[in-house]
């Protein structure tokens, strides 16, 4: 009984050893009223590197694309827009571009070098009267790059129509301008005053007396930071030539947004699209608030905003 005793008691110590050191990791300082510390693991990459596709050789061609932004739009032009896709940089001395609605070649301007294989923006300003009407064998758009050796023909892609849309849209304005001029006034009358007003634009409509075309005005769009009571659009549907047509439009308008970012961002906020038809041919005309009545109609609402002050 004695040596089963004793055989229990050293088994014993040696699982008390055991678990003892079990407990003792390295760094462990071993101290009995220290806590116990765990080595934090090494950081997992979660990060695959993407390969980039290695940069193809130059294929030698330079192109064109006709680009018009928001901004270029208020500024009355397009850009062109050169890629120049071979082993050295382009240094045009001139950039000259030809379109049959177009009545004069444009020239670019901001002419800089264009490095191998980028692209480079010309401006381009647009005329005040483009070709109206129909052109029989039209000719595509084409453009020619002066360069120190000589001229270079270059293919010029305009994949939305920049010239086209323009040239609609400006002859649309000057055959309207022949029987009457639509403008916005440089007053915003709201209900009352403080948060949740609704405010009122008034469209002028004004007879030049001479003859023209029949013209109606189908509807009115709203801007990133207005928008029509009530509807999507003010179908307005009004004759604006004509013993019945109208000479003034009230539309009822509300903030379509009160957050600060309709206010600083939304540059074409007192540009609304007029929707028309003048001699039966459909199209677009984008008015534009002047100066004082622009200011207004921000006043207006930032305070139906309750931002006002």
């Amino acid at each position: 009984m004695r040596g089963l005793a004793a055989a229990a008691r050293t088994a014993a110590a040696l699982l008390l050893a055991a678990t003892t050191a079990g407990c003792l990791g390295s760094g462990d300082t071993g101290a009995a009223d220290g806590p116990h510390r765990v080595d934090p693991s090494p950081p997992v990459s979660t990060l695959t590197p993407i390969p980039l596709p290695p940069q193809q050789p130059p294929s030698g061609r330079v192109s064109a694309e006709i680009r018009q932004s928001s901004r270029d739009v208020a500024l009355g032009r397009a850009q062109v827009w050169v890629h120049n896709d071979t082993a050295r940089a382009l240094r045009p001395k001139a950039v000259v571009f030809r379109d049959a609605r177009l009545p004069v070649p444009l020239r670019g301007d901001r002419l800089r070098p264009i490095p191998s294989q980028s692209e480079r923006g010309f401006p381009l300003l647009l005329p005040d009267r483009p070709v109206c009407g129909d052109h029989p064998g039209r000719v595509s758009p084409a453009l020619r790059v002066l360069l120190p050796g000589g001229r270079r023909a270059v293919p010029v892609q305009d994949a939305t129509d920049v010239i086209g849309r323009f040239a609609a849209a400006r002859c649309l304005e000057l055959a309207l301008a022949e029987v009457v001029r639509v403008s916005w006034s440089e007053r915003v009358v709201a209900d009352r005053a403080g948060e949740g007003g609704t405010g009122t634009l008034v469209l002028r409509v004004r007879p030049t007396g001479r003859s023209g075309p029949p013209a109606r005005l189908v509807s009115v769009s709203g801007t990133p930071l207005f928008t029509p009571v009530g509807s999507d659009v003010w179908r307005t549907r009004a004759r604006l030539t004509g013993p019945d047509a109208v000479r003034r439009l009230e539309l009822p308008v509300r903030p379509a947004r009160c957050d600060a970012h309709a206010f600083l961002e939304a540059g074409g906020a007192t540009a609304f699209r007029l929707r028309l038809r003048v001699g039966g041919q459909p199209g677009q005309l984008l008015l534009r608030m002047p100066p004082d009545g622009a200011d207004a109609a921000i006043a207006f609402a930032q305070e139906a905003c309750g931002l006002a002050g």
